[in-house]
């Protein structure tokens, strides 16, 4: 894709916040800053704990949105460029609002007979050892956190209710997701489009923020090995899974295939991490683009999605 009508762009890139995302955040958003100065735009860098942040964006003519978490991919933020009637990146209030809480994304996705690991919400009033019985191990998180942020495994009632009280520190509900064994894939979205499947291989016992953020252990292989039949349907069913909960333009649909090869859906992200160790960035190589290419096509999709809302 033709990146030169980015030269000369005056662009905000939102980044760091106030979730405990915010490191994750702070080098998303220099990594997308330092592409589009590279492609010749004028670059305003925005970190919303400073004060009066918002005269930042007095000229600006479009927002790239790199806050991770409550705040910015909630629908918070989306509200507030909608009313300013300043283009950003991304999904909107809906979309942005539904896939932050992941006991909504899976009702839904229950709803639309998609297919999605067994879950419970739990509280302090759980009996512990019943779910476990009921569902084997668990996986506890919060649920309206990224980055497997407060997220534990669980496989006895001691360990089920420590990561119950782990996870209540963070925002939302309190979610407990059947374990399923397997391998893990991630599918970036980029439009109508599915970008290749990448397949996760952990350094530790799963794909937690350090295996996603910190260790160089952690394997990725992309293209996935995936069969042309097997990609195909991985794809789509990715594609039907970030429609359903109202994303748009650009995200990621996590996945696991279980022990019989039925795929497993887990969660999508409507604001990726665009770090060093980031996918959305490395799915988007193997398909031709570089990182410039990538955010025109960001640009230009959020730029049709926002003229069809106005």
């Amino acid at each position: 894709m033709n990146t030169a009508f980015l030269k000369g762009l005056k662009l905000a890139v939102l980044l760091g916040g106030s979730a405990a995302e915010r490191s994750v955040s702070l080098e998303s958003g220099a990594n997308v800053a330092a592409a589009l100065e590279d492609a010749g735009a004028v670059v305003t860098r925005v970190d919303p704990v400073e004060d009066k942040w918002p005269e930042k964006l007095g000229d600006v003519e479009f927002v790239f949105n790199l806050l991770h978490g409550p705040g910015g991919e909630d629908g918070t933020l989306q509200g507030l460029f909608d009313l300013m009637k300043l283009p950003y990146s991304g999904s909107g209030v809906l979309g942005s609002a539904l896939t932050m809480d992941k006991v909504r994304t899976k009702q839904l996705w229950c709803g639309a007979g998609l297919p999605t690991p067994a879950f419970e919400v739990l509280s302090a009033e759980s009996d512990w050892d019943a779910l476990i019985a009921q569902h084997g191990v668990l996986f506890v998180k919060p649920a309206r956190e990224g980055s497997s942020i407060g997220m534990s495994k669980a496989s006895t009632a001691g360990e089920l209710r420590a990561a119950f009280e782990k996870a209540q520190g963070y925002a939302g509900d309190v979610m407990a997701e059947t374990f399923v064994s397997g391998d893990e894939y991630t599918v970036a979205i980029l439009g109508d489009r599915a970008l290749p499947s990448i397949k996760i291989v952990p350094a530790t016992d799963f794909y937690d923020f350090d295996a996603k953020y910190v260790s160089d252990e952690t394997q990725f292989f992309c293209p996935s090995g995936l069969s042309d039949a097997e990609e195909a349907e991985l794809s789509a069913l990715a594609l039907r899974a970030f429609k359903a909960v109202g994303a748009a333009v650009w995200g990621r649909v996590d996945v696991m295939r279980n022990s019989a090869g039925q795929w497993q859906l887990l969660e999508v992200n409507t604001i990726p991490g665009m770090t060093s160790h980031s996918l959305v960035p490395m799915a988007a190589r193997a398909a031709g683009l570089s990182m410039a290419e990538l955010l025109a096509h960001i640009l230009n999709e959020s730029m049709e999605v926002r003229r069809g809302e106005s």
